[in-house]
């Protein structure tokens, strides 16, 4: 008889440099402030998943649908978090969306 032997190596920690969790953080230029429909804005990622939790499922459903995902190509090519984007992009709700950029904040803010 074979005994099976748990693996003693944990999982290794995600660690993000510090200059990069701050520039990920950070507040976007002027002219890359994410524009809601409706109007409000995002000026980072802290204020997306605020606004993520208050918006309405019809906001959400504006900006993501089969033609097109607003969230994930912000985060993608302003914030430039390609992680968070492709969590972004498996969310089904604008809730799992506020909560990936939540746990991602949480993520980055650990130093």
């Amino acid at each position: 008889m074979v005994k099976k032997i748990k693996s003693q190596v944990k999982p290794k920690r995600q660690t993000i440099p510090k200059e990069r969790s701050q520039k990920l953080l950070a507040k976007v230029p002027e002219e890359h402030i994410f524009w809601c429909y409706g109007g409000t804005t995002f000026r980072d990622l802290k204020e997306m998943a605020e606004g993520l939790v208050a918006m309405s499922d019809d906001v959400f459903a504006y900006h993501v649908n089969s033609e097109k995902n607003d969230f994930y190509n912000w985060v993608r090519d302003v914030i430039e978090d390609n992680e968070l984007a492709n969590a972004l992009l498996r969310a089904a709700s604008r809730l799992q969306a506020a909560e990936c950029v939540a746990t991602r904040i949480t993520l980055l803010n650990r130093k």
